[in-house]
């Protein structure tokens, strides 16, 4: 059952029962994608159909941004928690790397993917490297066919949303992995160009004002936040 949150429907799941799922998922016979939408990819969904309907699509939606958790229970609809989509990510590696599965990773700019690949290679030991892409690419059908080669089981895709939630929905089934991972800016946090906010910024549901002290230039992209809850506030006086 899956909760509305103007438009998009998420799966009301705890973290474990998302990483539970997604491993599942990689015993399947067909490609599934996990989305990770915050309250800016929300919104985006409002305005362009085709990223609501391949975010709708996912196999699993999961809630990123505290905007989002707080926005579902204003329409009386509480979600379980808060799922970000990094944390899904690193618990999911842990799970593959304890059975030996691979990893491809798509996204961010060049060398970015290759210094996320040697930490992620170290810090989850069994973890399989499969391959990987930096996002600056025009065509998009070699490289689906190169991640087919690679026999990857997971790909993480981070080329920033709607362009990976389309991606996917699109690519997943000619990568031939059997679960796909959209996850926006990801990679330049496991290669360590980006810092995540300390925990306290976190455990508060502050990291969204941690990153726009870090990076002022974000304030276009924040505004999104307050305009969200102006739709929910108004969703929820139609309701």
């Amino acid at each position: 059952m899956r909760v509305d949150v103007l438009g998009v429907g998420f799966d009301n799941v705890t973290m474990d029962e998302a990483v539970g799922r997604a491993v599942k998922f990689l015993d399947g016979d067909q490609a599934r994608y996990v989305v990770t939408p915050n309250p800016e990819i929300v919104e985006v969904c409002r305005e362009n159909p085709a990223a609501r309907a391949a975010v709708n699509g996912a196999a699993l939606v999961l809630p990123d941004g505290i905007g989002v958790i707080k926005g579902a229970a204003m329409l009386g609809t509480p979600l379980k928690e808060r799922t970000p989509g990094i944390e899904f990510a690193a618990r999911l590696m842990k799970r593959m790397a304890a059975e030996g599965k691979s990893l491809f990773l798509l996204g961010a700019k060049p060398g970015v993917a290759e210094t996320a690949a040697q930490r992620l290679a170290a810090q989850y030991p069994g973890l399989q490297i499969a391959g990987v892409h930096d996002g600056y690419f025009r065509e998009s059908d070699p490289v689906a066919a190169e991640i087919a080669h690679s026999g990857a089981d997971v790909v993480f895709v981070c080329l920033g949303a709607p362009k990976q939630e389309l991606w996917m929905a699109e690519y997943g089934p000619a990568t031939g992995a059997r679960l796909l991972c959209g996850l926006g800016g990801s990679l330049d946090v496991f290669a360590g160009t980006v810092e995540r906010a300390p925990e306290f910024w976190r455990k508060h549901g502050l990291e969204w004002f941690y990153r726009l002290c870090k990076e002022p230039r974000r304030i276009g992209r924040m505004m999104k936040l307050p305009l969200f809850l102006v739709h929910v506030k108004q969703e929820k006086r139609r309701k």
